[in-house]
């Protein structure tokens, strides 16, 4: 008999990752190209022909044994320094090589940090809506989830909800910016805001609360907008980045934990993240793309491209009647269900071969995300079928 833990979460599997699948299964069904799927966060646009060039080079110039060898639990030291010196570069920060924890993506970086801060019933906050693994990762290490409400209209982070549920057994709060699922950005008055109640509830209780920064979607933003750097805010901040969403390597399975300079235990957090690497069965991060993805770090996300998707979805559902958060970054459109039924939108959707993910999987019912990454050529195939989906929920276009 499998663990209980295990049971629970394989009963309780992954609403989008089921959604993923129930898409290839309609696929096989109905045509690929009749199917609208928007359930998952997998970028469309090709990883830039500089990473691919990089690969290559990698290959080329260093001794195989080098690239495809062990090396130190936190990565290499090369690739670690030119991680700290392109952050300090671009925001002005004091990071140090070894501050720097390669890790096996964001997903990854999130567990190493996790596991090395929590003991039993310790408590992480998140604000709704958050990513929908955030409970599980959590749960893996016996930590227990706390939620801040989402706060409608513009899903920012409520400061007086956020300070009222720290307490003595808080040990980091999460954040997500720009935000899956909403595309929401947490600008300068939200990070400093969020910063001054963790600098006083840390003198309240008297040990230090982290902030866990996912940071995936950093570079994806729209029209202007900029996201602050959230370390540059709060001293005992931990990075958590991947390449998964700004160079399309979500299978390549790369990213990093960046550890303040100044953060409390700093030595400490960082000899035992190397050790959750190792005995979590990471042991490192993948050398190859390690050293590959050196070699890139100023190369730009497809940011054109997407904003033309999120254009064109905005515009046209928004014309037929559906109510839309307009996303500053992120590749999500996060839609008010009609009703305040999330479930019933899906499955009406359903009807249309259309897919995309209630809000309760991220703890925010009555919306649902659409995942914008996909092919413009499916968005514009789509819309006669959120057309016919509106009309048969009785929306008013606008």
């Amino acid at each position: 008999m499998i663990s209980e833990k295990m049971l629970r979460l394989a009963q309780n599997n992954s609403v989008i990752r089921a959604m993923f699948e129930e898409g290839n299964a309609l696929a096989e069904r109905f045509g690929r190209e009749n199917v609208f799927d928007f359930s998952l966060g997998n970028p469309n646009f090709p990883a830039p022909p500089s990473l691919d060039g990089a690969v290559r080079a990698v290959l080329d110039d260093t001794l195989s044994t080098d690239v495809h060898g062990y090396m130190s639990n936190a990565g290499f030291l090369p690739v670690r320094r030119a991680v700290s010196e392109n952050l300090n570069a671009r925001f002005g920060s004091g990071y140090e090589p070894a501050g720097i924890i390669m890790s096996v993506g964001a997903a990854g970086a999130l567990n190493v940090v996790l596991k090395t801060l929590l003991n039993p019933g310790d408590e992480i906050l998140a604000f709704a809506p958050y990513f929908v693994e955030y409970g599980n990762y959590v749960a893996n290490y016996d930590g227990v989830l706390k939620v801040v409400p989402p706060n409608p209209p513009s899903f920012l982070p409520d400061e007086k909800a956020f300070a009222a549920l720290i307490s003595d057994k808080t040990k980091a709060v999460i954040i997500n910016t720009p935000n899956n699922p909403t595309g929401v950005i947490y600008g300068e008055k939200t990070l400093t805001a969020i910063a001054d109640v963790l600098t006083q509830k840390q003198k309240e209780y008297g040990h230090p609360i982290y902030l866990i920064s996912d940071e995936p979607y950093r570079e994806l933003v729209y029209d202007g907008a900029a996201q602050p750097f959230s370390a540059n805010f709060y001293e005992n901040t931990l990075v958590c980045y991947s390449w998964s969403k700004s160079l399309s390597l979500p299978g390549e399975r790369i990213g990093y934990i960046a550890v303040r300079p100044g953060a409390e235990d700093y030595a400490l957090l960082l000899d035992a993240m190397s050790i959750a690497t190792r005995v979590m069965g990471f042991v490192n991060a993948p050398a190859l793309m390690q050293l590959a993805v050196a070699r890139v770090l100023s190369e730009e996300p497809a940011i054109s491209g997407y904003a033309e998707n999120r254009k064109l979805l905005f515009e046209g559902l928004t014309a037929l009647g559906y109510e839309c958060v307009r996303p500053d970054g992120a590749f999500y459109l996060w839609v008010q269900a009609p009703g305040s039924d999330d479930k019933a939108f899906v499955a009406a959707a359903k009807k249309y071969n259309i897919l995309f993910v209630p809000g309760t999987s991220f703890a925010c019912p009555g919306y649902v995300r659409i995942a914008y990454c996909v092919s413009r050529d499916m968005i514009e195939r789509s819309l006669t079928a959120f057309a016919a989906l509106a009309s048969d929920l009785g929306l008013r276009k606008a």
